[in-house]
């Protein structure tokens, strides 16, 4: 498999599971009941855990525009060493924006935030020049 391909597999990973722990948070705080239920008056998530499920949200909408990039570089052959770089830098900024957005760092966030955006551009650049 090649490494941009790979990736993708690990970025889409980390995306599937970041559900997990602010779902357990709503265990916690609400109880199974109400978490596999539809209760009319819930309780304030932890605040942690709210900023995990944006950054979920966040890490869906920037995956189809990192897998479709990845998706077409493959299918036309474009893979150097700008691309392995760009889909590991995409895959380690998607790490710490979600780390940042949970802990609530403000600045580390953007920053990764626009490193990965930066590693998107770089991936369409290369597939736009071959």
């Amino acid at each position: 498999m090649k490494p941009e391909l790979m990736y993708l597999v690990w970025v889409t990973i980390l995306t599937a599971v970041i559900w997990i722990p602010y779902i357990l948070d709503r265990i916690f705080v609400w109880g199974l009941l109400d978490t596999v239920g539809y209760p009319e008056n819930p309780k304030p998530q932890s605040a942690w855990a709210a900023r995990m499920k944006k950054a979920h949200a966040n890490a869906v909408e920037n995956l189809v525009i990192f897998a479709a990039l990845v998706l077409v570089a493959q299918d036309l052959g474009v893979s150097n060493y700008a691309t392995v770089s760009a889909c590991a830098v995409y895959f380690w900024a998607r790490l710490v924006h979600l780390a940042a957005v949970t802990a609530r760092v403000s600045w580390v966030r953007t920053l990764a935030f626009l490193v990965g955006f930066g590693a998107q551009m770089t991936l369409a650049w290369q597939i736009l020049v071959s």
